[in-house]
């Protein structure tokens, strides 16, 4: 048996850190004297082992106990260590996310966008049929509902793809309708043929640019209702002029959405 003082120095873990280790109940010393001074044996340096390899590895403490309490294997310490990489992954996608959101910001063209004037206009769009799928969730899923869309209506597509947002105001779970002009339609699993309303009036603007710009062509057509008198109402709709295809995003700068807000005259 060692004392936790040799136990530090064959571990090169400081006695701080096995005394932390300790009252976290991933490496409990095999004996504790009764004055309270603690022992550690063979099985303990293997397992301090095991969890200096864990630790540098970037597991937290209380993955590292859920592992040093549930594996019994090598096997299965493989499994906890698949289970990191796909973390770590996904995390790096989400780094690259915001690196590529920062040099957006960076770049002299961003300056451009920030500057857009936006020009308003007042249509009507008459009613329309459409396979649509309706959903309540994030704003960053309605990729994978367009998608399934297009598979199911199979080349049946007769227009640009919209949607329409029921609420009116933001929500990180949001009451969001896909829907995709379409002809000839039959119901699927998840998808409806629906026939949207015609929209008698409405404020529209065109935004130029990436999807996290699309904030300023909204707040320009709120501007607009407010100084004309008008009252908008829901759903308000997003055309997808040009955007992201199925397999590629495409360059998010020359993405052309159509903001769409119905309005009436306040009372």
């Amino acid at each position: 048996m060692y004392k936790i003082s040799e136990f530090s120095k064959i571990t090169r873990l400081t006695v701080k850190a096995l005394r932390y280790y300790d009252e976290a109940g991933i490496l409990k010393p095999s004996h504790r004297a009764e004055n309270g001074y603690r022992y550690y044996s063979e099985v303990d340096f293997k397992k301090a082992e095991l969890i200096q390899f864990l630790r540098n590895l970037s597991f937290g403490i209380a993955e590292v106990k859920d592992i040093m309490e549930n594996c019994r294997s090598t096997e299965d310490i493989s499994y906890y260590l698949e289970e990191k990489q796909d973390m770590i992954r996904r995390q790096i996608q989400k780094e690259k996310e915001l690196i590529r959101r920062m040099d957006r910001y960076l770049k002299p063209k961003d300056a451009e966008v920030e500057s857009m004037e936006y020009k308003i206009e007042i249509k009507s769009f008459p009613a329309v049929t459409a396979a649509s799928i309706r959903f309540k969730g994030r704003y960053q899923d309605m990729g994978k509902y367009m998608a399934e869309i297009y598979r199911e209506i199979k080349g049946k597509g007769a227009g640009e793809p919209f949607c329409c947002y029921h609420d009116d105001d933001f929500k990180e779970e949001a009451d969001i309708e896909i829907c995709v002009p379409a002809k000839g339609l039959t119901e699927g699993k998840n998808i409806r043929s629906k026939q949207l309303p015609a929209v008698n009036k409405a404020i529209c603007t065109i935004h130029t640019g990436s999807y996290e710009g699309l904030h300023r062509a909204y707040k320009a057509l709120l501007d607009y209702a407010r100084e004309k008198g008008y009252t908008c109402s829901t759903p308000s709709r997003e055309v997808y002029h040009k955007g992201p295809g199925m397999i590629f995003k495409g360059n998010p700068n020359k993405y052309v959405t159509e903001i769409i807000i119905p309005v009436e005259y306040s009372e």
